[in-house]
């Protein structure tokens, strides 16, 4: 079982940068593979960005050079750094973990967190 809690989120004018955080709980943390998702109102779930268990990092075409994702296996924590922010970019964003990366990308199965809220002004 890997709980996962996201924070970080906030209100920023476009332009702008904030950091998320996402914290797993329990010890097999470094041999799982982290996704960043998000959905805007009344829009579907997106994928944003990904990185493996073997710290390969992948990203969505809309956000490529302008989010980073990171690990850190031994504070159980992944980040999605993001810079130059647009106002499409406004929607929840929610933390991932699954050990099979095509799952993963997917969003089928796996875990999630509750979500943290990004909006981003004009």
């Amino acid at each position: 079982q890997v709980q996962l809690v996201e924070s970080g989120g906030g209100l920023v004018q476009a332009g702008g940068s904030l950091r998320l955080s996402c914290a797993a709980s329990g010890r097999i943390f470094s041999s799982y593979n982290m996704g960043w998702f998000r959905q805007a109102p009344g829009k579907e779930r997106e994928f944003v960005a990904a990185i493996s268990w073997s710290d390969s990092p992948y990203y969505a075409d809309s956000v490529k050079g302008r989010f980073a994702i990171s690990r850190d296996n031994a504070k159980n924590t992944v980040y999605l750094q993001m810079n130059s922010l647009k106002p499409e970019d406004t929607a929840v964003y929610y933390c991932a973990a699954d050990p099979r990366w095509p799952n993963l990308l997917r969003a089928a199965g796996g875990y999630w967190g509750q979500g943290t809220q990004v909006a981003v002004s004009s």
